[in-house]
């Protein structure tokens, strides 16, 4: 498996982690094999959050990974905190140290490799955060940090406070929620495609190397579904995706990463299937380098324009 640097760190990671947000009400079965799968392409990077089945998917993967035998140190894991479902966001000290060391719990570890705050708390404190990342890294819980769905600002502001470099920004990206990408192109267009307000967060995230985590690749809209298939709302796009696929032998899930990956802002994304074929089928879009011009046919039938 492709691999590369996260951030500014010196953690080398794979260009694809692996969502388990799905793991808890998986069957057993499957669940094991996703990871022994996972493991045996070289996919070692999973992505938790602590609200994920209200904490269970990372206790059945803690229970997955004690049966493969695998050492810790041959696994990334990189989990999330931050949002009270229903009730608020909470980047408090007292709720990020409480967090993680309920995190470790049910993940049977000692340390994560990677912590993110997971939405934007309004009644951040910067000061604060950094003090509780001071003490996860003093303590060894947690060896690096980043963010999930921050803009340039607030990130800038949080970076302001800590000692360590924010080393990924998870955002929702895929083939059709790429305002991120479209936007600059559209620059001084009035009449431009944009659905989702894009604030520079890619330039930004590019300029000080912090790596860009897209979460959700196959799904078009706010959970609204997968574009995949979908012949009814995208068939241009689709018919785009399968051509591609039967000229380089893969599926049209490797191809849809593939878009992601030939970007050279270095993406690393995080898909969320646990099915072992379709892992199969994501790990072959790390050996897929696709042209400028096919880069940007995809672009176009997903209802882009060039201006």
């Amino acid at each position: 498996m492709r691999t590369m640097k996260l951030g500014k760190t010196d953690l080398t990671v794979p260009v694809m982690a692996l969502g388990c947000m799905r793991l808890a009400g998986a069957d057993r079965k499957q669940a094991a094999e996703f990871i022994d799968t996972a493991l045996g392409l070289g996919l070692n990077f999973f992505d938790h959050a602590d609200i994920y089945g209200g904490g269970k998917c990372e206790t059945v993967f803690a229970d997955l990974i004690r049966e493969t035998g695998v050492s810790r140190d041959k696994l990334i894991i990189q989990s999330k905190c931050g949002i009270v479902p229903g009730k608020m966001f909470d980047f408090s000290k007292e709720h990020i140290l409480n967090s993680v060391d309920k995190i470790l719990t049910r993940l049977g570890t000692d340390y994560l490799d990677v912590l993110l705050l997971h939405r934007p708390d309004a009644l951040m404190e910067p000061d604060e955060v950094a003090e509780a990342f001071n003490i996860l890294e003093d303590s060894g819980k947690v060896r690096h940090f980043g963010v999930s769905n921050q803009d340039p600002y607030t990130m800038e502001l949080l970076q302001r406070s800590l000692r360590q470099p924010l080393a990924a920004n998870q955002l929702q990206l895929s083939i059709t929620n790429a305002t991120m990408i479209s936007q600059p192109m559209n620059t001084n267009i009035s009449d431009a495609k944009d659905p989702v307000l894009d604030n520079g967060v890619m330039n930004y995230c590019r300029l000080n190397n912090i790596t860009i985590q897209p979460w959700s690749p196959f799904q078009y809209g706010m959970f609204e579904g997968t574009f995949m298939g979908n012949t009814e709302k995208f068939p241009k796009l689709n018919a785009k995706l399968d051509e591609l696929a039967e000229k380089y032998g893969v599926a049209n899930t490797t191809i849809a990463l593939a878009w992601l990956l030939r970007h050279p802002a270095k993406l690393q994304p995080v898909t969320g299937t646990i099915n072992p074929k379709r892992i199969v089928d994501c790990a072959k879009a790390a050996d897929v380098t696709l042209t400028r011009e096919e880069w940007y046919s995809i672009y176009l039938a997903a209802g882009y324009r060039l201006p």
